[in-house]
């Protein structure tokens, strides 16, 4: 397969679920604050955190006088000068689309134009100022849908397996920093850890990662802080936990080499079974004990590590790559 082929659907997939990421973080966050009654300066705090995970608080400040619902919805949904907002990252996948038009199937470009479309649309914002959750669903079941017709009308072949690794990496990246959200999420004042706000906020995490319905039934409606990362970082079978997210990542960087999944050929390989094994022999108690945020961190540095061995390996040739 070319590079070029490669690098596209590698970033065309991981595009696709970071906006669905973003669609379905802002939704929860919006509905949260329903929740409770905040002052300006508790909004504030509930979309700080936001931004801090999507790491580009500057050019928001250069944008926006203040940090509130209108001005972050707006930041991370339509904003042309923000490289992760949803349109961003929708008019990004559809770009690489376009360049393998060959590689895909027409089904998958047309789902894919459809997002992109409605997106532009005078509908969706109409959509999006008049029902937001609706708004919002209709993008994630957009991502959900080119998930399922790639599956079904792709070969499984060198191009798929680019597509899974992009996918499995940015998920991983994804729920790490949407846990992470808790860290930076401050406790309105006279609130206390395990209270009913704490509680609220844990429960909006599970949301975020359309982890909520299938953690109570685990852990039989009892949500703890150990409960939810345990469930979030280490859960091997939930489809959305870092765990299965970076195992199967490194299942498809085999693939793709065509190695043994007992040892590595190249840097990513490497890199993706050190990263797999920190997960796998963890301990919830360990990684609360000695810091959340440390061994998120950890992780976020791991994946992209393995996302620049990943160009390095298989897209050299390429000047530069897009930004993680």
């Amino acid at each position: 397969m070319l590079s070029r082929v490669a690098d596209s659907c590698f970033w065309l997939s991981r595009y696709i679920e970071r906006a669905e990421t973003n669609a379905r973080l802002l939704d929860v966050n919006r509905q949260l604050l329903l929740d409770f009654e905040q002052d300006s300066d508790g909004n504030r705090n509930y979309w700080l955190p936001i931004l801090a995970t999507l790491q580009d608080q500057e050019t928001f400040n250069s944008l926006y006088d203040k940090v509130d619902a209108d001005s972050v919805l707006e930041y991370v949904t339509f904003e042309k000068k923000n490289t992760n907002s949803i349109l961003s990252c929708i008019s990004a996948a559809r770009e690489n689309a376009r360049t393998i038009r060959e590689q895909i199937s027409s089904e998958m470009w047309e789902q894919l134009n459809k997002l992109y479309l409605y997106l532009k649309s005078p509908a969706a914002r109409a959509d999006y100022q008049q029902t937001p959750s609706d708004f919002y669903y209709r993008i994630m079941e957009g991502s959900h849908l080119f998930a399922g017709i790639t599956d079904a009308t792709m070969t499984h072949g060198e191009g798929w397996m680019f597509l899974q690794a992009g996918k499995y990496l940015e998920r991983a990246d994804s729920t790490s920093r949407v846990l992470d959200i808790k860290y930076h999420l401050l406790l309105p004042r006279g609130e206390i850890v395990g209270g009913t706000v704490d509680i609220t906020q844990w429960i909006a995490v599970l949301r975020s990662c359309s982890a909520r319905e299938a953690y109570l039934k685990i852990y039989e409606g009892q949500v703890t802080v150990p409960g939810v990362v345990e469930f979030l970082i280490l859960h091997p079978s939930f489809p959305r936990s870092i765990r299965f997210s970076v195992d199967h990542l490194d299942r498809m960087l085999h693939r793709i080499s065509g190695g043994s999944p007992l040892s590595f050929t190249n840097e990513a390989e490497r890199m993706s079974g050190l990263l797999r094994s920190t997960i796998d022999y963890a301990k919830v108690e360990t990684i609360i004990e000695n810091g959340l945020h440390q061994y998120l961190d950890g992780i976020q540095l791991g994946l992209s590590d393995i996302a620049g061995a990943l160009a390095k390996t298989y897209c050299e040739w390429l000047e530069e790559t897009p930004a993680a």
